[in-house]
């Protein structure tokens, strides 16, 4: 059962994501009209994803959030059932639904309804007939067992406040022999109490990250083999409150400059891949 603060911590995610989405549906015209369209793909090209990608997908499928490349990752394969937790506008979902081809499926799963309606819309304009978008908890996914080949994530377990739980479903899902391919935050030191006690710092992916061998030891406690650490590199502070959150804005950020500073050198983004036995 979820405590109060976890439930809070659900409460205020959802709300943040789906302003995001609102946010994100209204920008993206005035974005065109003003000629900063190209927001969301300088973000998309500094997390490791190439032109031709991020000019594959739908447009306004890309928010410029995540933390890395997972579909490069996991190396995916023509024929694979593949799911991504945490799809939101289905960005990913897209560039994955490409290389597994008409014989192959993609589910994104994402507890937003807003995200989940958006990436819908971009599926049907898009003409996607091989991805199906759920609305669920990652906690406990309306997806069955032993069922895909791959599982992607891209800057999301972090924001699940039983992360334990999350993967034990990522391993459910997984047919034996299943590859997991996530990008996320995690930390190299504990941060400070003003980052922890911050929303906007939780929906930006920053207050709920852990440490990066807690992680790691999570994702092995739970059944996984052949656990790696892919890469990992410094990821900026400001990308995960002002330019991700949708929360911040450069007269009121959540966190200040000085505050950004203090935490700079806590917090890495990294690619790990592991599998199912």
């Amino acid at each position: 059962m979820l405590t109060l603060k976890e439930r809070e911590i659900k409460r205020a995610v959802k709300e943040g994501y789906a302003r995001i989405a609102k946010q994100a549906t209204s920008d993206y015209a005035s974005r065109c009209c003003s000629g900063d369209a190209d927001i969301p793909e300088e973000l998309s090209k500094r997390m490791g994803y190439t032109e031709e990608e991020i000019q594959a997908a739908p447009p306004e499928s890309n928010l410029g959030l995540g933390c890395g490349n997972p579909v490069a990752l996991a190396s995916l394969s023509e024929g694979e059932i593949v799911l991504d937790m945490g799809s939101g506008a289905g960005f990913d979902c897209f560039l994955a639904s490409d290389r597994v081809g008409p014989s192959g499926k993609v589910i994104g799963v994402d507890i937003t309804s807003e995200m989940v309606e958006k990436a819908r819309a971009n599926s049907r304009k898009g003409g996607y007939a091989n991805i199906d978008f759920r609305q669920g908890d990652l906690e406990n996914m309306p997806v069955a067992d032993n069922y895909v080949d791959v599982v992607i994530s891209n800057c999301v377990i972090n924001l699940i406040p039983n992360k334990r739980m999350a993967f034990r479903e990522a391993f459910r899902v997984l047919k034996p022999g299943g590859r997991l391919a996530v990008s996320d935050v995690v930390l190299l030191k504990e941060l400070p109490e003003f980052v922890k006690s911050s929303t906007e710092a939780y929906i930006g992916c920053l207050a709920g990250a852990i440490m990066k061998d807690d992680y790691l030891d999570i994702i092995k406690s739970i059944g996984f083999r052949d656990v790696r650490v892919v890469a990992e590199s410094r990821f900026p502070v400001e990308s995960l409150i002002s330019e991700r959150s949708g929360c911040s804005t450069p007269t009121d950020p959540a966190i200040t400059p000085e505050q950004q500073k203090k935490v700079a050198d806590s917090v890495l983004s990294i690619k790990i891949c592991a599998i199912k036995p």
